[in-house]
């Protein structure tokens, strides 16, 4: 399959913004995609090469591009620099420069999908000296037999910035649309299919036509036009119901009833199919094969494969500890720890360690690896727990901002698992010894769990757990989270089976202390690239310490819209309010004077030694403006944030 119809497919979604348009392109794309070739397909147009679990990298930075651009095409490094300077998009500059390049590649090639996928997957393999030098050979192999457009995108997919706006909720809605009849009982949406001058096939539900003819809504020569231009069945709705919706067994593109249960029913039962292999399988590439070669029996055969992540169970959040465990007739609540959560697969003595993000934290981790060898008694199993850091000094857990050090570290391991020693507290288990246990209650799941691991208390032990509907044992427990420096508890229903990938009502309940908004100033940023060329993309957040100075204290990027909305507050009016009072630049980044004071949402605050304040914001987002009513004097100081923080973790005023 040649790249050229793919970076043409790429240019269509850059210029689509309608999440329906894109799913209509892309499913578009799917279909005339062959099976054996569509893992690498989708991979590409998410903008990558691997799945999201790989820890693997291209590893091409932008420095490295400006000379791949500037030696594949004769181009001045300069220039090259200069153009990107203006628009903020390598694949743009190339683009732009192919058509004023002084050299062609004497032996370029047309370029594929497979050679384009190849190369690019062969750069995050070499390493040693002269690695650099090789990647880029490989990279601008690929530009120089580029035509203008291919290049733009293989730039692009080379940085890591793809900007087609193919998010996985589109990729999800593709590969139904693409394999499965599309089922329809909107009036208006029948009415246009049947007035479409496209050759279909079509199952129709018995009387369907009948009923919209008597609704004066088609006239007989309309259906008679649409039943000699397309193949059409018509069949009973209880008929209908028993249909496979794979097109290579429905033999037909749109299923259209006059019933919405039904209609409604089918479709989510497709829609399932295709997350339930997603959970068990993160790689859409690998989904659309399996619905492109085996339909609805192969995606719901999906099962998890040790050594690869899979999507975890999450927890919905509870007004209150009373609400959670009156939530549920057998409830046990457990810490809900400020760590990493971690899904642990073992295979003999093999070990793989990944979050629930899907990182493969395996290498940061050896010492997590030596304990689930010693303290895992099951050949093969997949378990999950938290990872907390902990004190070399004094054992007390250290906060997540100290761990995530070693989750983010590449090198010197050794050095930085003395500095933070790890605690892992085990809390469930999904499989073990040739059998899944996603559908076993909870309580059986954690029996399981006890019966294949050796504990080794203060190491690699069991989640405390209390087994109560009593609000005051429970409030004490709680407390007692809280005072150990957790975020709080989490309250499980026994009887719950494990639903990968979702927040399921009946499952999990997490309950935290509510944390109050804090006013900070803005004195920062990074100017954006892609959708936010012009815009300061990340803002820098500051409080004021006694001497009105103002510290850093948290980087944010959400809670700020692209778009106007009602209520909302956009990068583009934020960059208005703090231009005039940038005070240095410095390649992206800009110093901002105090000025522009924002309301601030956080999941809680750490100590960190990144910030000069020594606090961080976890999961910072920008509630409002406050210029209107607050000037920098006014906003919030470094013993608030001080305060704040103590009180999260009950440890008083």
């Amino acid at each position: 399959m040649e790249f050229a119809a793919l970076a043409s497919a790429f240019d269509e979604l850059e210029s689509t913004p309608a999440k329906l348009g894109k799913t209509e392109i892309v499913a578009r794309l799917l279909e005339e995609t062959p099976a054996s070739a569509l893992p690498k397909v989708v991979l590409l147009m998410q903008g990558t090469v691997f799945p999201p679990w790989s820890d693997r990298e291209i590893g091409i930075a932008q420095q490295q591009m400006i000379k791949i651009i500037s030696s594949s095409l004769g181009i001045s490094q300069d220039d090259v620099a200069e153009r990107f300077k203006k628009s903020g998009d390598f694949g743009l500059v190339a683009e732009e420069l192919m058509g004023s390049r002084r050299q062609k590649t004497l032996f370029s090639r047309k370029l594929t999908i497979e050679i384009v996928y190849e190369n690019l997957r062969k750069t995050a393999v070499i390493e040693g000296k002269g690695s650099m030098e090789r990647k880029a050979n490989l990279i601008g192999e690929l530009i120089g037999s580029a035509n203008p457009k291919e290049a733009k995108y293989i730039v692009r997919t080379t940085l890591g910035d793809l900007r087609i706006g193919v998010a996985e909720g589109v990729v999800r809605d593709a590969i139904v649309k693409a394999f499965f009849a599309d089922v329809v009982w909107a009036e208006k949406r029948i009415i246009e299919l049947v007035m479409e001058e496209k050759e279909r096939a079509f199952v129709a539900e018995t009387g369907l036509m009948d009923y919209l003819l008597e609704k004066n809504r088609l006239k007989k020569k309309d259906v008679a036009r649409w039943k000699e231009r397309n193949r059409v069945a018509e069949k009973p709705l209880e008929e209908i119901k028993k249909i496979d919706p794979w097109k290579k067994k429905a033999k037909a593109d749109y299923i259209v009833l006059k019933d919405d249960g039904a209609g409604n029913e089918m479709k989510k039962e497709v829609t399932e199919a295709v997350e339930w292999a997603w959970f068990m399988r993160p790689d859409y590439g690998e989904v659309a094969e399996i619905a492109s070669e085996s339909g609805l029996d192969g995606l719901r055969k999906a099962r998890l494969r040790i050594g690869e992540p899979f999507m975890v169970l999450l927890a919905e959040k509870s007004p209150s500890l009373e609400d959670a465990i009156s939530s549920f007739e057998r409830a046990v609540i457990e810490p809900k720890f400020d760590g990493a959560r971690v899904q642990i697969h073992k295979k003999g003595e093999q070990v793989w360690l990944y979050t629930r993000r899907l990182e493969n934290i395996t290498n940061q981790f050896p010492d997590l690896v030596d304990l689930a060898r010693k303290g895992v008694k099951a050949k093969d199993c997949v378990i999950e727990g938290e990872i907390l850091g902990v004190s070399p000094k004094t054992g007390e857990p250290l906060p997540f901002q100290l761990l995530s050090q070693r989750i983010h570290r590449k090198y010197d391991i050794e050095q930085v698992m003395g500095e933070i020693p790890i605690q892992v507290n085990l809390f469930d288990l999904v499989y073990a010894d040739g059998q899944d246990f996603f559908d076993r209650k909870f309580s059986e799941r954690r029996r399981k769990l006890e019966s294949i691991v050796k504990e080794m208390p203060g190491k690699f032990q069991f989640a405390k757990q209390l087994v109560t509907k009593d609000a005051k044992e429970a409030e004490k427990f709680y407390k007692e989270a809280l005072r150990q420096k957790q975020e709080g508890v989490m309250v499980k229903n026994l009887d719950a089976l494990y639903q990968p990938g979702r927040r399921v009502a009946g499952g999990w309940l997490k309950v935290k202390p509510t944390m109050e908004n804090l006013d900070l100033c803005i004195i920062g940023g990074t100017w954006g690239t892609g959708k936010r060329v012009g815009w300061l993309g990340s803002l820098l957040l500051g409080c004021r310490d006694k001497s009105g100075k103002f510290l850093p204290c948290g980087m944010i990027g959400t809670g700020v819209k692209e778009k106007e909305e009602s209520g909302g507050v956009t990068f583009e009016q934020l960059t208005r309010l703090l231009k005039p009072h940038i005070i240095e630049e410095e390649g992206s980044e800009v110093k901002i004077k105090p000025s522009v004071v924002v309301e601030v949402a956080y999941e809680e605050i750490q100590k960190s030694p990144n910030y000069e304040s020594g606090y961080a914001l976890r999961f910072p987002r920008v509630v409002r403006l406050r210029t209107a009513d607050k000037g920098p004097e006014q906003a919030d100081t470094k013993e608030r944030v001080e305060h704040l923080y103590r009180m999260q973790f009950g440890r008083g005023k």
